[in-house]
């Protein structure tokens, strides 16, 4: 079967090209264009009173349609932002700067959490441990010792590692070891949408921040957190949104905020990529589009897209340059590891002018896959590489 009649907008600008990168850039479907026309009249309905609109009607509606594909028990739980570094600097916002922050993360996440993290220990009361990922065979093992450890205050991981597409250790294997004090954040960026995800056993437990710019296939501006049910948590950092339905009250005593995910909310915000995540969650539920469905035809896609590189048996772009740890349970974007930076640029570039975009990072080149690709597309794959 193919999908690609959802996707016909985008592939019609771009006939000559294979997208070999949705794991950075996807594709939006169809029903995204009318969402977005359709916030705009929305906006023009409410005007002033566009607010109620919002959080009358497609926040719940976003909300409830999120807990139905991540499989937890409480909508009211999700909070939205622009970007996810918004959503965790009020969860570090969180701590008492003036005490000690003791961190325990890897050496793969992403750079909303990297570069904040470097920056906070510039702080002499920041302590970061990181286990290396590398080699994925024993990272299991590595990482389990580590939380065992049992003196952090904050835990963050992602679901999906962004630089290679390994799945990290499955969080039932290490959560309960986890004092109850130690706050726990998940990355599901490169997971939610993509790898089929149940979080009611961790609703109470875990922040889970992912966001409509990859699998969601929605576009940059809507970024959401799962909040543990119960959550007190004060965020420093905090907006007018974050006490919403308390606004027309006088604000005087203590900052309050909402008893909700609401409570790590911030401020105005450009809301017309919620409106294209409700257009693409509610085709997927309309089609009965399961996540679980989409995995599946990605894992044929990565299987077809081998053989083809068996077929080539292309130098570089070959399985022993290939990082994965166990290709049944993996991401939905391939890595390949190579010398340098400088061969992996020399190659995306032969790549992209045979018309297959692909996206690399320093020595590392990455294949992603979508529902707008056929098995047939990666035949291009022997034009482009022949000549190796």
């Amino acid at each position: 079967m193919s999908y690609k009649k959802h996707y016909s907008r985008y592939l019609a600008q771009h006939p000559n090209t294979l997208h070999c990168a949705p794991h950075s850039h996807h594709y939006w479907p169809d029903v995204t264009r009318d969402a977005q026309l359709q916030y705009w009249d929305d906006s023009a309905r409410g005007v002033d009173h566009k607010w109620d609109i919002i959080f009358g009607e497609r926040v719940p509606s976003v909300q409830q349609l999120l807990s139905k594909l991540l499989n937890h028990p409480y909508p009211e739980q999700f909070v939205f932002a622009s970007n996810t570094h918004e959503l965790l600097y009020r969860v570090i916002t969180s701590f008492d700067p003036k005490q000690p922050l003791r961190v325990l993360s890897t050496d793969s996440e992403f750079h909303s959490f990297a570069r904040q993290i470097k920056r906070l220990q510039e702080r002499n009361n920041v302590e970061l441990t990181t286990v290396p990922t590398e080699p994925y065979e024993t990272f299991e093992q590595r990482w389990l010792a580590a939380t065992e450890q049992g003196t952090f205050d904050l835990i963050f991981t992602s679901q999906v590692f962004y630089n290679s597409g390994v799945v990290a250790p499955d969080l039932s294997t290490w959560i309960d070891q986890v004092p109850a004090a130690t706050q726990i954040v998940v990355d599901g960026y490169h997971g939610c949408g993509a790898i089929p995800t149940d979080l009611s056993p961790y609703a109470n437990r875990i922040f889970y921040l992912a966001g409509a710019y990859k699998y969601l296939q929605a576009g940059e501006g809507c970024c959401f957190m799962a909040v543990p049910k119960g959550c007190q948590l004060r965020p420093e950092y905090t907006g007018w949104f974050a006490d919403f339905a308390n606004l027309a009250k006088p604000q005087t005593g203590t900052v309050s905020y909402a008893n909700d995910g609401m409570r790590f909310a911030g401020a105005t915000m450009d809301f017309s990529a919620l409106y294209r995540l409700e257009s693409v969650l509610l085709w997927w539920q309309r089609d009965a589009l399961t996540v679980a469905a989409m995995h599946r035809y990605v894992q044929q896609l990565q299987s077809e897209f081998l053989v083809v590189l068996d077929e080539l048996d292309h130098s570089q772009i070959n399985r022993t340059h290939l990082l994965a740890d166990n290709l049944d349970h993996h991401g939905h974007f391939l890595t390949f590891k190579l010398k340098n930076a400088e061969i992996v640029e020399e190659l995306a570039g032969r790549l992209r002018a045979a018309g297959v975009e692909t996206d690399y990072r320093g020595e590392r080149l990455r294949f992603g896959f979508a529902m707008y690709h056929d098995a047939a597309d990666y035949q291009r794959l022997k034009n482009a590489l022949s000549r190796d």
